[in-house]
């Protein structure tokens, strides 16, 4: 990998202060907040959508029978009011990062809703009106940084799995896609003044290296980098991913792309990922993290564990040295973050081989 100059230095020695002194906090789930606050369609489109096209784009392409609600990423541009509310509670209640509301922002996902010229918008917006929310925040704690997260969801197609059982070897994306779908949203993450990209809820690692394939492209264009971290799922009790890899295939997989961290995050609760980023902790060279959801839904898909609950099972993964980084994934709110950050302060973060973000760079 070329060794390329950091992007945003100070922002960088200003982690790798951080990180060596305790163990940093992520934000709760965005979609969890989203739903509490009841949108309606007309909250989606904004006045910008309202007449059922993009008033913006030339032509004004015929938006007309397309529901957008549902949408979670579109209210970055519709509903800007919403999304950085959201930021601003995680902040107060202790997150040292904020991951932008990009999780499905690629021209994969939103062709869902007939949206795919919104791509680089979303992920520069979303970006921004993320770095604005932790600039405010460091300008009232400015002892204390504040770093944006520029989030690559994992999209909603796989090229490793058929979708179709009776045909194995159909795929219905492949790497050259996912790796120009993945390019188009870095570049508005970084425009937008991300400190550190972060592809997470990886259920298959293909297109994990297409994303990480994608960042180094974008790197390369530009002449310099950002730090990047990587969050895998581990979709159920057999502890693999949806692709079929253990905790420790999937490490083998995306080490050689030096991230700052790997992790896990979303599918289940803290107690049944500990074993596997105790794992990772094991054999990482670099950072550990792990943003769980509070608990595994319920009958209702809603998700029942407390943050005290919540915030005791990561106390123990801090204490017992598994932990550089933490925060909450679906179903985690305000509450469950400022939980764990009161549970993990003064515990010390485990001590990574590769300690420096220089040595992964």
């Amino acid at each position: 990998m070329t060794i390329l100059p950091w992007l945003h230095p100070d922002r960088v020695a200003a982690l790798e202060a951080t990180l060596a002194r305790r163990i940093l906090v992520i934000d709760g789930a965005m979609g969890t907040m989203i739903q509490r606050h009841q949108l309606e369609e007309t909250d989606y489109r904004g006045e910008r959508f309202a007449d059922g096209f993009d008033s913006r784009q030339a032509g004004g392409a015929d938006r007309q029978g397309h529901d957008l609600k549902g949408n979670n990423d579109l209210l970055t541009l519709s509903r800007p009011d919403v999304i950085a509310a959201i930021h601003a509670e995680y902040l107060d209640a202790g997150a040292d990062l904020v991951e932008t509301n990009t999780f499905n922002a690629t021209a994969i996902s939103q062709a869902d809703y007939h949206l795919q010229h919104l791509v680089h918008e979303l992920n520069r917006e979303g970006a921004r009106i993320a770095r604005e929310c932790c600039d405010a925040a460091e300008a009232s704690t400015p002892d204390k940084p504040r770093f944006v997260i520029g989030v690559l969801g994992p999209t909603s197609r796989t090229a490793s799995i058929s979708p179709d059982v009776n045909d194995p070897g159909f795929r219905n994306t492949s790497f050259d896609q996912l790796r120009e779908n993945y390019r188009e949203a870095a570049e508005g993450l970084i425009d937008g003044g991300a400190d550190v990209l972060m592809v997470e809820t990886i259920f298959d690692t293909l297109n994990a290296k297409a994303a990480l394939f994608a960042i180094e492209e974008v790197f390369e264009a530009r002449g310099g980098r950002l730090p990047v971290m990587i969050s895998g799922t581990i979709t159920d009790a057999s502890g693999r991913t949806l692709s079929g890899q253990t905790a420790e295939a999937f490490y083998a997989s995306v080490a050689h792309g030096k991230p700052l961290s790997i992790g896990l995050n979303c599918a289940l609760g803290a107690k049944d990922l500990r074993p596997h980023v105790e794992t990772l902790s094991r054999i990482a060279e670099g950072y550990v993290s792990a943003h769980p959801n509070a608990g595994l839904p319920n009958a209702f898909a809603e998700y029942d564990e407390t943050p005290e609950e919540m915030a005791t099972t990561l106390k123990e993964f801090a204490e017992s040295g598994l932990l550089n980084f933490v925060g909450g994934c679906c179903g985690t709110t305000p509450d469950h973050i400022r939980a764990i950050a009161e549970a993990v302060a003064g515990v010390a973060p485990r001590k990574p081989p590769s300690a420096t973000l220089a040595e992964a760079a």
